[in-house]
């Protein structure tokens, strides 16, 4: 995104400041009331009561309403073509889900050119920045051989430094019956291919798609090639996802729906994060993850919107955190802490998903007095205002 514009901006007159830093105020949100925040050179400079706030070259009153940390999206799957609202239509008239429905997308993304794809990751960067998210992670996945898992990862890194690599999504359809073989071949040829253009590497452990040992080849493989692994798993049912990340000192174990008391013990025990997708569970009407569960025994929990054509087609936090809070046992705080703090330490960040002095000043403005208003009005659109490393965006900001 090309910024111009001062060097400090103040936003005084805050309401309700989430800062995430306990040390500038109250609880897990160091919350502030009547606050201000200065940003300097792209960072927080300041933070403290309005009254005392220093001058800078541009202020925005915001006249009591509520200031966040911009949201952290540690899990999306942007590169892709193609559209699947039939497959949704059928899933809601009865169908049950499988993860077979990613084959039709790999096809659509296979035939779709450079520019059409670069315009969808754009379309969604900008969607995501309007409900407030301000660091998105990016997964590959829908092309499923060497050049276009390649020319996906590329994609992605015009638009965000966060690339994962999720060649091993699911077989694809050339490799029915032979998943060792397309694991051979992920292992051999496409992560040395894609490595230098990706930070992350992802697999999807789970029924329908690759066991524990398929996982383990591709995360190790990703990780003697300077990748950090992280997972899909425990979806659909039971398996060993969890314990596979936990084992690989993954970075995030995403979904984790259904788990069992060893598997939280093992999360507990371990600096992998568990990221939870509402989005996907409200998609495919499978049941909720037990938050309570995790939070409980000390997970680190984050929040996810999962953005991808088949099962979340959403890029909203927002719509997640109320969805967490309804129905996944959280408090709102806990909640609004997932989708910022929570996903920072899922991509081991810790310049953003703060307000703190020095993170990046990247901060959402709700039109609401607290931030508990994301939860108690589901659906609206409360988002206001976003700021990205100082600059306040607008509907037209590109990400580029």
């Amino acid at each position: 995104m090309t910024t111009t514009g001062p060097r400090t901006t103040a936003l005084t007159n805050i309401g309700t400041l989430v800062t995430n830093d306990p040390g500038l105020g109250e609880g897990m949100l160091g919350l502030r009331h009547d606050a201000a925040v200065v940003f300097e050179d792209g960072v927080v400079a300041w933070v403290g009561d309005a009254r005392d706030a220093p001058a800078a070259d541009t202020a925005h009153d915001l006249g009591g309403r509520t200031v966040l940390p911009g949201f952290v999206e540690s899990h999306s799957h942007l590169v892709f073509a193609g559209d699947r609202a039939a497959e949704f239509a059928a899933r809601m008239s009865g169908e049950k889900y499988g993860a077979g429905g990613i084959r039709t997308t790999i096809e659509a993304t296979r035939a779709a050119t450079d520019d059409q794809l670069a315009d969808n990751v754009r379309r969604l960067m900008n969607e995501s920045l309007r409900s407030g998210s301000t660091t998105v992670e990016c997964k590959t996945g829908y092309g499923q051989r060497t050049r276009d898992e390649l020319r996906s990862a590329e994609i992605a890194g015009q638009f965000t430094d966060e690339v994962t690599l999720l060649a091993a999504h699911v077989p694809p359809p050339e490799y029915a019956g032979r998943a060792d073989d397309y694991v051979a071949m992920v292992c051999d040829e496409m992560i040395d291919a894609c490595a230098p253009h990706a930070k992350w590497i992802d697999v999807f452990c789970e029924r329908g798609a690759f066991n524990r040992e398929q996982a383990h080849a591709v995360l190790n493989a990703g990780v003697a090639r300077g990748l950090i692994p992280r997972v899909h798993g425990n979806q659909l049912g039971e398996g060993p996802g969890v314990r596979l990340a936990v084992e690989m000192g993954a970075a995030s174990v995403d979904h984790v729906t259904y788990v069992t008391r060893a598997d939280i013990d093992a999360l507990a025990g371990s600096s992998t994060v568990a990221t939870l997708l509402p989005g996907a569970d409200f998609c495919t009407r499978n049941k909720y993850p037990d938050a309570r569960a995790l939070l409980d025994a000390g997970v680190t929990v984050a929040l996810g919107a999962d953005c991808n054509p088949g099962t979340s087609y959403t890029t909203s936090l927002p719509f997640c955190i109320a969805i967490a809070v309804r129905d996944m046992h959280m408090t709102p705080d806990e909640a609004v802490w997932a989708a910022t703090a929570g996903g920072a330490a899922a991509l081991r960040r810790t310049d953003v998903g703060t307000l703190g002095i020095g993170a990046r000043a990247d901060a959402v403005a709700l039109d609401a007095p607290t931030h508990l208003h994301l939860a108690y009005r589901p659906g609206v659109p409360l988002v206001g205002g976003v700021w990205k490393d100082g600059v306040r965006c607008t509907p037209e900001t590109e990400t580029v």
